[in-house]
């Protein structure tokens, strides 16, 4: 069992983005979704990317609370 904290950094490398605080932030900056914009179905994300996000939200996962952090700063 995955107890360990999951933030923004714990979610960019499960990613497999680069996940320091800069790499975050800038990522952040560079990357928007468009108002209505599921964050799974953003252009941005390869294929295996979308599918964690899609999986983890559908199975209400532990990972839910930080990809909506991370929803609100991509819009």
């Amino acid at each position: 069992m995955d107890t360990s904290a999951h933030t923004l950094t714990t979610l960019f490398a499960q990613l497999g983005l680069d996940n320091d605080e800069r790499a975050v932030n800038l990522f952040v900056q560079q990357h928007k979704l468009a108002p209505g914009m599921a964050i799974q179905d953003a252009p941005f994300w390869n294929a295996a990317q979308a599918g964690f996000l899609r999986e983890s939200l559908k199975q209400d996962a532990e990972w839910c609370e930080i990809i909506d952090e991370l929803n609100t700063l991509l819009h």
